[in-house]
């Protein structure tokens, strides 16, 4: 007897089979998962919660016995002081601010322009001992800062570079340049050569071909580096002190940490500048997100 596909074919639902002690488990693990991850959630955000309630607490209720989380009175005085100075004008906070943009945006962006096309070149050409080049160029980041920063003073002191915008610029850049390489080396490994022989062939050089249509798939890698390094200039602390002195040129790591001191200190104040001072990498980090997530899963499967 001849049976139809269709017949042969079972239309009924798939019926779950799995019993219910093991589904209850399940559940349970979920929910344990869940309380966890909840409770580390907690524990990770609640200094950045309580920096933020002290920003915005008047001075009685910031040193009140016992500690105050909910009934105090706002005011937004603490980040008035962090951009006027208390007899008008700018505050010594907004030019260390300032500072601080001008020398993380210049230093990310020579590292970038440096590293990029350097990266490139160890993909794409057969350079002589190329992988002990690049050891080389990562060993570089192997030491801390304090471990080179008195030979760098050193140095600094014989160029005119201490106490300059520039010196800071340079150096930073000098840091982020092999961290930049190592990152876009494999980014640029991921993009097939062929775009660039096919780009060739029709009647452009190598260099256009990197940068019409190479430069384009590199973006993602690009933004995800650039924001690495932006937080590496943005964040250091060791050179910006010790290669700085004035407040003209100091940046906004020293010039926070120098509140702390003293007799009294204004904890109002440091938490409203602390929270100013992570503004702008997350706002930076946020503009680029859709590219810093592409970037960071770019290199991770070889072709």
């Amino acid at each position: 007897m001849a049976v139809s596909v269709d017949e042969a074919a079972s239309t009924d639902p798939v019926q779950d089979h799995t019993p219910p002690a093991s589904r209850l488990r399940g559940r349970g693990r979920s929910v344990l998962e869940v309380a966890l991850l909840t409770v580390l959630a907690v524990v990770m955000l609640f200094p950045v919660l309580w920096m933020i309630e002290t920003s915005i607490k008047e001075n009685r209720d910031v040193y009140a016995i016992p500690a105050k989380f909910f009934h105090f009175m706002v005011t937004m005085d603490h980040f008035k002081d962090v951009f006027v100075a208390p007899g008008g004008g700018r505050s010594e906070l907004s030019v260390a601010f300032l500072n601080s943009l001008l020398v993380a945006g210049a230093s990310t962006v020579l590292a970038t322009v440096l590293g990029v096309p350097a990266a490139w070149a160890y993909s794409r050409f057969a350079v002589k001992a190329k992988k002990d080049q690049l050891f080389f160029i990562l060993s570089t980041r192997f030491m801390p800062p304090v471990v080179v920063v008195i030979p760098i003073f050193l140095m600094y002191r014989e160029v005119g570079l201490i106490d300059s915008k520039l010196g800071l610029i340079l150096i930073y850049a000098a840091f982020n340049v092999p961290f930049t390489i190592w990152m876009m080396k494999g980014f640029v490994d991921e993009v097939p050569a062929e775009y660039e022989d096919a780009a060739m062939l029709d009647g452009y050089t190598r260099l256009q071909a990197f940068r019409r249509f190479t430069l384009s798939l590199l973006l993602p890698g690009i933004a995800a580096t650039a924001v690495f390094a932006l937080i590496f200039s943005w964040n250091e602390f060791v050179f910006a002190i010790f290669l700085t002195s004035s407040d003209d040129v100091r940046t906004a790591p020293p010039a926070i940490a120098g509140l702390i001191g003293g007799t009294t200190v204004d904890w109002g104040l440091v938490a409203a500048a602390s929270l100013v001072f992570a503004l702008p990498v997350l706002v930076f980090a946020y503009l680029v997100r859709k590219h810093l997530v592409a970037g960071v899963t770019l290199g991770a499967v070889r072709r």
